[in-house]
């Protein structure tokens, strides 16, 4: 009996830790994201104080955009017409966001996503690790 219920208590601390990407969740993307770090397939890391740019993601259902903005010393922020087009799709119980360009198309795997993180991996095994910005002002 002791082992059942050690099997069950071990079995449920693996799944609950498990970071599985729900599709119901996906309007969590929406917003800024910022890059914090970004992890090496060889397990090198390299973190990010400060981003020039960073990702506006809009997705409605299973399709949207992303854009690179700037931030402002104002808090706000630059935008230009540039979008790459975003189509949500899945397969073997992983999340994939398929993106297209005039001039390219990829895909990144939706390793992590709730209110505050987010984490993608691209098809080189590169894992972005992004954050949602904190507003800056120099006022």
């Amino acid at each position: 009996m002791k082992k059942i219920v050690l099997m069950l208590l071990t079995s449920f601390a693996i799944l609950s830790c498990s970071n599985k990407v729900d599709p119901d969740d996906l309007s969590k993307l929406n917003g800024y994201w910022e890059i914090e770090s970004v992890i090496m397939p060889d397990g090198s890391e390299k973190d990010y104080t400060v981003n020039p740019t960073i990702d506006y993601f809009e997705i409605k259902g299973k399709a949207g955009i992303r854009k690179k903005v700037m931030p402002q010393f104002d808090g706000s922020y630059r935008v230009n017409d540039l979008s790459e087009k975003i189509t949500i799709s899945q397969k073997d119980d992983k999340v994939y966001m398929d993106y297209a360009t005039n001039f390219a198309k990829w895909q990144e795997e939706l390793i992590e996503l709730d209110d505050e993180a987010l984490v993608v991996k691209n098809q080189h095994g590169i894992e972005y690790h992004y954050k949602k910005p904190k507003p800056f002002s120099v006022k």
